[in-house]
């Protein structure tokens, strides 16, 4: 079974953050494609970095290491960040591999900052 899976990054600047929504399916071959839209927002931290998930069909760890990774530089740069409208079963496999407390403690760190 041959089947391309599509993949989508809008990135929409807001004067208080940066958005990026996902779209489609988020494995290994996209993964690289993630990391590349979304580097140039990381060092910016006078706004917060927003994943949103909503459309987000399907995503392995490979996607799962690149928004942890991207969750770990922002927090050393001390800049907000959240994953927001996370579909049920992304939720489930995040709550599996332990990734939620840290996309829930950076979600507070955001609602803080204000």
């Amino acid at each position: 079974m041959n089947r391309q899976h599509s993949f989508e990054i809008e990135k929409v600047t807001e004067s208080d953050r940066n958005l990026l929504i996902l779209k489609g399916e988020l494995d290994l071959s996209k993964a690289a494609e993630l990391r590349a839209a979304a580097d140039p927002f990381v060092a910016e931290t006078e706004r917060r970095l927003v994943l949103n998930l909503k459309e987000l069909g399907y995503i392995d760890s490979t996607g799962i290491g690149v928004i942890l990774s991207l969750l770990k530089a922002r927090h050393v740069l001390k800049a907000p960040m959240a994953v927001e409208d996370i579909p049920p079963k992304i939720q489930r496999l995040f709550d599996m591999t332990g990734l939620t407390p840290f996309i829930q403690e950076t979600s507070i760190n955001v609602n803080q900052k204000g």
